[in-house]
């Protein structure tokens, strides 16, 4: 695979928009091996759609890849991207799971959104493309509750 289209290793602005972040799939080093990859970002943010307000959550990816991995500062740059993305909860978190399942097409993924609370009510967002394949062990995603949840 080329490296040359990689944003590793230069310098890249942040962009604007999501639409505009590209998601670098790099060599899986054993993709003959089944195993998870976690990625978390506990400080992601984007904007409401109707106030504009900053709206916080904490991110819990992991996947199982099969012939490419998500390039760790491409996945960062396009998270970044969202900043200034009026979208709702929903719709961000199940965003960056799809764009990263067209990217590198994993043989499994899931995602955590765990949103913090607004009004006093906090939206967890959680998808996952299917069962997982048997035998991989799969932690928690280690996100203590809001206090006030049961």
């Amino acid at each position: 695979m080329e490296t040359e289209h990689l944003q590793l290793g230069k310098t890249i602005a942040a962009p604007e928009r999501p639409e505009d972040a590209t998601l670098d799939p790099v060599p899986n080093p054993h993709p003959d091996t089944l195993y998870v990859a976690r990625y978390v970002a506990p400080e992601f943010t984007s904007l409401c759609p109707v106030t504009g307000q900053p709206d916080f959550a904490h991110l819990v990816i992991d996947y199982i890849p099969d012939e490419f991995l998500v390039e760790s500062k491409s996945l960062k740059l396009y998270l970044t991207s969202f900043r200034n993305h009026g979208a709702f909860h929903e719709g961000c978190t199940l965003d960056i799971a799809k764009k990263i399942v067209e990217t590198i097409k994993p043989r499994w993924l899931r995602i955590g959104g765990y949103w913090y609370p607004r009004g006093g009510i906090p939206i967890d967002v959680f998808w996952q493309t299917g069962e997982p394949p048997k035998g991989v062990w799969l932690p928690d995603q280690g996100v203590p509750p809001y206090r006030g949840r049961g």
